[in-house]
């Protein structure tokens, strides 16, 4: 598994596998989203328990997602941060077709919670799109496009989408802490002919 700042890439089943599950999805977003938090403090945020909290953290900091903040808290107060942000999970197809039954389970999983996920982050904004800054009108987007395209050129489109959306992390620096983020799901799949 490879971590950077901006997004990693998950080569590991059993990273991927310890993604895959909704709370430690939340906890993860919670920590990319909202900056450095302790178990106590997340617990509260997604109405869960700190042990509970505190459990899944490890989990998620066993396999490199999240690390320790030594720089703040104390001993008693762990505070935990995200180590990149957000999973690319570029080589799918090798949990697609894995030999695992549990690891192909886990993919689905994970899949499924990412696509939820996407769906209440979505449904949230329609309902509160009235109340966002008038400066933000006009700066957000819901297409969708169907292209007839080879299983190299989708790769390929992917790829350019990715590297895009990631040559505009520089810009985040001059942005202040409370500004507004601008939050962009990615889907394409191939859809059978009807």
């Amino acid at each position: 598994m490879e971590n950077t700042e901006r997004t990693s890439s998950s080569h590991d089943p059993r990273a991927l596998m310890a993604l895959a599950h909704p709370l430690r999805v939340r906890l993860i977003t919670a920590l990319r989203e909202g900056g450095p938090a302790t178990a106590t403090q997340l617990a509260a945020q997604l109405g869960e328990t700190s042990g509970t909290a505190s459990y899944h953290l490890r989990q998620l900091a066993e396999h490199g997602f999240i690390k320790e903040n030594t720089e703040r808290g104390t001993g008693r107060d762990r505070f935990w941060e995200a180590t990149n942000k957000g999973v690319r999970a570029d080589n799918i197809e090798d949990f697609v077709h894995h030999p695992d039954r549990a690891v192909r389970g886990a993919l689905g999983l994970h899949i499924h919670e990412a696509a939820h996920n996407h769906t209440k982050e979505l449904s949230a904004w329609l309902r509160s799109m009235d109340d966002m800054p008038a400066e933000w009108n006009g700066s957000w987007d819901i297409s969708n496009f169907t292209l007839k395209l080879s299983p190299a050129d989708a790769r390929e489109l992917e790829g350019k989408i990715h590297d895009l959306i990631e040559s505009y992390r520089e810009k985040e620096a001059d942005k202040p802490a409370d500004d507004l983020a601008l939050r962009l799901h990615v889907h394409a799949f191939p859809r059978p002919v009807e």
